[in-house]
């Protein structure tokens, strides 16, 4: 897979005990990298890198403590930086957006001044959001041209964490000057909701279904008619991991923001997101209100991934329901066998890429 490029590379995440990032830890050491993350012990009751205990580096630091950041590039002198560590929630982020900011913005400047100052650093993969673009709410989807914006604090920090990537690409990571003056490329993911096994956040969908079915109460849906497009998160890995890749070959013209998102089919509604999970546990249970002091947040969000179709040859491999199915299961299988699914699921959806024959298998 992936052309063999991570085979024993030593590969650094940023957030690797998150949702995202323990995924994203397993695939890795699956892919044979050496891999050391970076990140804060996780709040939530549970735990999916704990559950994982993957054979990795792991260093509880936060990123905003630049010194400790270059430390540790230092010493483990990475090839490729994967950096997903964020503050990632909305509604948190009215509550905290100094912190959202500080964590955002400028603890993306701590890791890419670590890469600046780490010369064994070939790849960057900055992890943003579909949040990053000026929503106004179009029915098209958002294409990587669009201008960065945000209305509540999150969203406006993954703009300006963006418009910081862009500025380091320039100014220190110039693709015209690859291999002449320096031999890094920097590049940019944006995905939308992303949904599977192991994600415990407050005020997510998912994790309050799943929580409220394991001890039999009923979920409350808030903003049940916005549009999201919704993905299992190992859609948008393989998307990151084929554009790591393809830094790591030395392909500059990768060096750039790209989106990886669901096809139409998967964006709908999130009361629709809910019905189908339920479809697959019929443990979930619904209550669908919307409070009329609830924070702003978008009604309808939309990415157009044809530039990563088109030049990555990047497709989804599962499909809407396929990805609920998963997701559900992993939950089910978890509450009610203490089993995790995780490695189960990435097998499958390693089978169902490669029954397709999409790029990044071979």
């Amino acid at each position: 897979m992936f052309g063999d490029v991570y085979q024993n590379k030593r590969v650094l995440i940023t957030g690797h005990t998150g949702f995202k990032g323990s995924w994203l830890a397993c695939w890795l050491r699956e892919l044979g990298a050496e891999v050391c993350g970076i990140a804060l012990p996780m709040k939530t009751a549970h735990s999916h890198f704990d559950l994982l205990h993957p054979d990795i580096r792991s260093e509880m630091t936060d990123i905003c403590n630049r010194k400790e950041v270059k430390r540790i590039f230092a010493e483990f002198q990475p090839e490729a930086v994967f950096h997903l560590a964020a503050q990632p929630l909305v509604r948190v982020s009215y509550r905290e957006p100094d912190d959202t900011f500080a964590v955002n913005v400028m603890g993306t400047v701590n890791v890419l001044e670590a890469c600046r100052s780490t010369s064994s650093v070939r790849a960057i993969v900055v992890i943003s959001s579909d949040k990053c673009y000026e929503n106004r709410e179009w029915l098209w989807g958002y294409r990587e041209s669009e201008p960065m914006g945000g209305y509540d604090p999150y969203s406006a920090s993954k703009g300006c964490a963006e418009l910081v990537v862009a500025s380091w690409r320039r100014s220190f990571f110039h693709n015209e000057d690859y291999g002449k003056k320096h031999h890094t490329l920097l590049a940019s993911g944006r995905a939308g909701n992303v949904i599977g096994g192991g994600d415990w956040a407050e005020d997510r969908l998912v994790p309050d279904l799943m929580k409220a079915a394991a001890t039999g109460k009923r979920a409350e849906i808030r903003n049940p008619e916005a549009v999201r497009p919704w993905q299992h998160v190992l859609e948008p890995l393989s998307g990151y991991l084929q554009l790591g890749q393809k830094l790591l070959e030395g392909e500059a013209r990768f060096a750039d923001g790209w989106n990886f998102g669901p096809a139409e089919e998967g964006i709908i509604s999130v009361k629709e997101a809910a019905a189908a999970l339920r479809r697959h546990w019929g443990a979930i249970q619904i209550d669908i209100r919307s409070p009329e002091s609830a924070p702003h947040e978008a009604e309808l969000l939309r990415l157009d991934c044809s530039k990563a179709r088109h030049s990555l040859g990047w497709y989804g491999t599962w499909s809407p329901e396929e990805a609920f199915l998963h997701t559900a299961q992993w939950y089910r299988s978890f509450y009610e066998e203490n089993k995790v699914r995780t490695k189960d699921d990435l097998r499958d959806y390693i089978a169902s890429a490669r029954s397709r024959g999409l790029a990044w298998t071979k």
